[in-house]
């Protein structure tokens, strides 16, 4: 008997080690990785690079009329790993700028925005065998997903996994403050925003690694997963 592909959603607050897991639960099933949120902060990198920012509020009809033409996808380099595409411009490492973190948030809580990425987030996952994180995967992109996961970590834990992240990339002008503020900040507008607001799905399960380290938490993932293939593929 072949094992079933399923659809797996991953969502969590920002800088809880969702993606990092993501990633790595793909690779031990075999399974493609979609980083729904490297998407929005492509678009915000693009509202960004087209001046369309005053006063911090966001042009929104410029980017509005701009939105169909703005295509992201992802390619794997040399080493096997994920890059992110704007229109075919890798962008992988713009995206992940404090610049980019700290507009992302309220581009991302943009109507016009999330349901064009919406669609194409939905396209990307349509032939099964995919994990897929984000904000609102398991309630809104795949609500049907077979396995949902909801991970979460103490603020401070999460402000200082971010901070040691820009610290490795080269970012010395960041605080420990400033990663803080902007982590709570991001919480607080993902979790309110009118249209799919950051929650956790009823029937998603919940993984709280703030005491967990990379190897306990993705050993978690991967045996619930391997739970709900051999669910999913038994007989019925």
């Amino acid at each position: 008997m072949t094992d079933r592909k399923i659809t797996i959603a991953i969502d969590g607050y920002s800088s809880c080690g969702k993606s990092t897991m993501a990633k790595a639960l793909a690779r031990s099933l075999g399974y493609i990785y979609i980083d729904s949120g490297a998407m929005y902060r492509a678009v915000t990198l693009y509202s960004l690079r087209h001046g369309m920012w005053n006063q911090g509020e966001v042009d929104q009809e410029r980017l509005a009329k701009d939105m169909p033409q703005l295509k992201v996808s992802f390619k794997r380099d040399d080493l096997g790993q994920l890059r992110t595409l704007l229109n075919d411009e890798d962008v992988e490492e713009a995206i992940r700028t404090m610049e980019v973190s700290n507009r992302v948030s309220p581009i991302a809580a943009l109507p016009f925005v999330r349901s064009a990425l919406t669609l194409q987030q939905q396209a990307l996952g349509r032939e099964k065998g995919i994990v897929m994180d984000g904000r609102d995967i398991g309630t809104t992109v795949f609500p049907f997903a077979e396995l949902k996961i909801f991970v979460t970590a103490r603020p401070e834990v999460r402000a200082q996994r971010r901070f040691d992240e820009l610290r490795s990339k080269g970012d010395m002008t960041s605080t420990l403050e400033e990663v803080l503020t902007n982590l709570k900040e991001r919480d607080h507008i993902d979790s309110t925003r009118a249209i799919s607001p950051l929650r956790q799905a009823d029937d998603a399960r919940v993984l709280d690694n703030s005491e967990l380290t990379l190897d306990q938490q993705d050993a978690v993932a991967l045996s619930w997963a391997r739970e709900t293939i051999a669910q999913c593929s038994a007989p019925k």
